[in-house]
C-alpha cells in the first residue's frame, strides 16, 4: 500500500510502499501519473534501481526525449548524466523548466541521485501553477494570449562562449531554433493554468 506525504505547501510529495526496481503494473503507473499531477513532484528515496529500471519509469509517463548538450549514458541515450565538480563546476544555475526550446518539451523530468553531499547541493523546485494562482485578476488577464520565445542559444550562452564550445554545439544550435510557446496554458490533465516561463531560454514576451 501506498504511502503519500505531502513536503511542501505549494508541491511535492514523498511516496513509499512502491519498489521501482520490479515491474510495474499499469494500475501502479496510472496511480503514479495521478499523484504527479496532483503533486506536481513526487519523490522516492532509497530505490536500488538501474539505468533500465530508470528508463522504464521514464517511458510509463510518455515517449523519451534526448539532450542535445549533455554527455549521456552509455546505451541509454535519453539518460543525461549532470553533475558538479571543482574541475567542471554546473553553469546552470537559473529558474527552468528542462528543454523548453523544444516545440515539444518533455512533460517532466526523472531524475536519479547517484552521488549525493552530506549537505547543500539540493535541487529545488517551485510551481508555476501555484504562481499562477498568486497572480492578480487583471495581471492573469494581461498574461493570458502573450506568447514568449524561447531559445537554445540564450540558455547556453555560456558554453557557446568557451573555447570550442560554438564548434562542439553547432549541430544542437542549428537543430533547435527559437522557438513560441504561449506564456499561459492549461494543464491538460488537472485543468489548471500554469506559467511557461524560463529564466533561462526565454528571451522576450512578444507583444509587450
Amino acid at each position: 500500500m501506498l504511502d503519500v506525504k505531502p513536503v511542501a505547501g505549494a508541491l511535492g510529495a514523498e511516496i513509499s510502499g512502491m519498489d521501482l526496481s520490479t515491474e510495474l503494473t499499469r494500475e501502479q503507473f496510472a496511480q503514479l501519473r495521478k499523484l504527479l499531477v496532483e503533486h506536481e513532484v513526487i519523490f522516492f528515496r532509497d530505490q536500488d534501481i538501474g539505468h533500465a529500471q530508470q528508463k522504464a519509469l521514464a517511458l510509463s509517463f510518455g515517449p523519451l526525449q534526448t539532450h542535445p548538450a549533455y554527455h549521456t549514458v552509455e546505451g541509454f541515450p535519453e539518460i543525461t548524466i549532470l553533475e558538479s565538480t571543482p574541475e567542471e563546476p554546473t553553469k546552470i544555475e537559473a529558474w527552468h523548466a528542462d528543454m523548453t526550446f523544444r516545440e515539444h518539451p518533455p512533460m517532466g523530468t526523472v531524475l536519479r541521485s547517484i552521488i549525493v553531499p552530506p549537505r547543500g547541493g539540493d535541487t529545488l523546485w517551485s510551481s508555476m501553477t501555484a504562481a499562477y494562482d498568486g497572480l492578480s485578476k487583471k495581471m492573469q488577464d494581461y498574461l493570458d494570449g502573450l506568447t514568449a520565445v524561447h531559445d537554445f542559444s540564450h540558455g547556453f550562452k555560456e558554453s557557446l562562449a568557451e573555447p570550442g564550445g560554438r564548434e562542439r554545439l553547432a549541430e544542437a544550435v542549428a537543430a533547435n531554433p527559437p522557438v513560441r510557446h504561449p506564456v499561459i496554458r492549461v494543464h491538460p490533465e488537472s485543468g489548471r493554468k500554469v506559467i511557461v516561463l524560463n529564466s533561462l531560454f526565454t528571451t522576450h514576451i512578444e507583444g509587450i
